[in-house]
């Protein structure tokens, strides 16, 4: 972690309703990468069996609890809780990023509105999480991938995610590259694999190489059989195989009129 990030600020706000404490270890060493985690609060109705499964946890991580009672059968005022939460942090000013973990897309118009008001905004959820919410975030993490601590923990049935969903990834790769590489691509059609990845975190908020089996975008990208990609230095480079450097156009002739000029510019100086 660099510097500039050590001093980045960042509020986590968990939807305990929606999440599993299996998690929750993970996804603060993940944060941790991004900035500080400063405030760590998780909502949700702890008096309920559901919820028992994070009392340890939340003790653990030093993680407040929030308690957001349901007073009518049906409604969820644990979002409601997170959502008035968010707001006051954001005219507080104590902190630069959020962190909304949830797999639920009535945030989006929340993490839309801290976006708008200048602040990084990262989501963590589940794969199968509703793509409006993934994109209104700067960067959207899955669950699944940084499963590695947490899958020694079964989950609770009610939370526990289907194999096909933590197993399929939601973009499609080539695609997702190939663009990226076109829209990063020098007149030669080389491209740094770090303008690659800048890239593909505005174009795609979820991109995650672990989603592929990869750590890092550099083996990801050296993997693919459609790129051409080297090493020089310290600095990975790649481009689409089979395409040709786009030719530099040629100069135009001069034209008679101008040529005229120059004639009488010598004649002139003679």
């Amino acid at each position: 972690m660099d510097s500039d990030s050590g001093r980045t600020r960042i509020a986590v706000l968990i939807d305990a309703d929606n999440t599993s404490p299996r998690y929750a270890e993970a996804l603060l060493d993940e944060l941790a990468t991004y900035g500080t985690p400063t405030i760590k609060r998780a909502y949700g109705d702890f008096s309920t069996p559901q919820l028992q499964g994070w009392t340890k946890v939340l003790n653990a991580r030093a993680i407040r609890a929030i308690q957001a009672s349901a007073f009518t059968a049906g409604k969820n005022s644990s979002d409601s809780a997170l959502i008035i939460d968010a707001m006051d942090l954001l005219y507080a000013g104590n902190v630069e990023a959020f962190a909304i973990v949830s797999s639920d897309s009535d945030f989006t118009s929340l993490a839309l509105r801290l976006r708008e008001s200048g602040k990084t905004v990262y989501g963590i959820g589940r794969r199968t999480t509703p793509m409006s919410l993934q994109n209104a975030c700067d960067k959207f993490i899955h669950l699944e991938v940084l499963g590695a601590a947490a899958e020694a923990t079964p989950a609770a049935p009610e939370l526990a995610e289907s194999a096909a969903s933590a197993e399929t990834p939601t973009i499609n790769l080539q695609s997702a590259l190939t663009k990226a590489v076109n829209a990063t691509a020098d007149d030669d059609g080389w491209t740094s694999v770090s303008r690659v990845g800048h890239h593909l975190s505005r174009a795609q908020a979820s991109f995650d190489p672990r989603t592929f089996g990869h750590s890092k975008l550099s083996s990801l990208v050296a993997a693919q059989p459609y790129l051409e990609t080297v090493r020089e230095g310290n600095t990975w480079r790649t481009r689409l195989k089979g395409k040709p450097a786009a030719k530099k156009a040629a100069p135009k002739p001069a034209t008679a009129k101008a040529a005229t000029a120059r004639t009488s510019a010598k004649k002139a100086a003679s």
